[in-house]
């Protein structure tokens, strides 16, 4: 039964980009590429394949409409926080009852709020404005910097309808780009490479947080629900 249900979740699971309201590199592919690249050695291939489900699945249309949550949009960051904490909590619910599906899918969609807070807010402009001169490489950003995540400072992209729905049309992004405020999603955002350097701390920031948030539950699990989580034997 556990196969059957992790199978149909899988299967109708929107991981078509075509079908997203959003396009771009941080959405479908590079969100798997990051949780693969955090998680990859860490759960069994079935666990990782519904987490990565799950994740992309909070891009699809409904996930777009009325959860800026999912996504630190519209300056909700203590909502994108919040969202966060409750993923975590329904986690830790699920392995107290029998099954684990539900568990790998909470973990998915708190990795995927995790990730865009890199890609949605000015945090890595701010770590950055702390390095004059040189800065560090990517690999050396510090994702959960206590100062900056509570900073009264941080904020992200609006979202200015109709013009930000037209960014993620290929043909028409350089119209709406001349008409966006500097405060828009469409200006703020690092969800691709084409965006310039700051991708590259983003999606850094973003394979450290995943890789965070994967340790907070060792450290909050007992072993045997960190063992079911992981779905590995654990080493003699």
């Amino acid at each position: 039964m556990a196969n059957q249900g992790l199978n149909f979740y899988l299967l109708f699971s929107p991981v078509n980009s075509a079908i997203y309201a959003k396009s771009g590199e941080m959405l479908v592919p590079i969100h798997e590429e990051m949780t693969r690249t955090a998680l990859g050695s860490r759960v069994s291939p079935r666990a990782l394949e519904v987490i990565i489900a799950a994740n992309r699945k909070q891009d699809a249309l409904h996930g777009q409409l009325g959860h800026d949550e999912y996504h630190f949009d519209n300056n909700a960051i203590d909502a994108g926080h919040r969202y966060i904490t409750e993923q975590r909590g329904l986690v830790l619910a699920a392995l107290l009852a029998p099954g684990v599906l539900s568990a790998w899918i909470a973990f998915g969609r708190l990795t995927h709020t995790a990730q865009d807070f890199y890609a949605h807010t000015n945090y890595v402009s701010m770590w950055l404005d702390q390095h004059p001169g040189t800065p560090p490489t990517p690999p050396e950003i510090d994702p959960v910097q206590k100062s900056l995540i509570e900073s009264p400072g941080i904020r992200s992209g609006k979202i200015y309808l109709p013009l930000d729905a037209l960014y993620f049309v290929p043909f028409l992004r350089k119209i709406a780009l001349a008409f966006l405020p500097n405060d828009s999603h469409g200006k703020m955002n690092l969800d691709s490479s084409k965006q310039g350097p700051h991708f590259a701390y983003a999606r850094a920031a973003a394979i450290k947080r995943t890789e965070y948030e994967f340790d907070i539950l060792e450290k909050i699990l007992t072993p045997e629900m960190f063992t079911k989580f992981t779905d590995l034997q654990p080493e003699n």
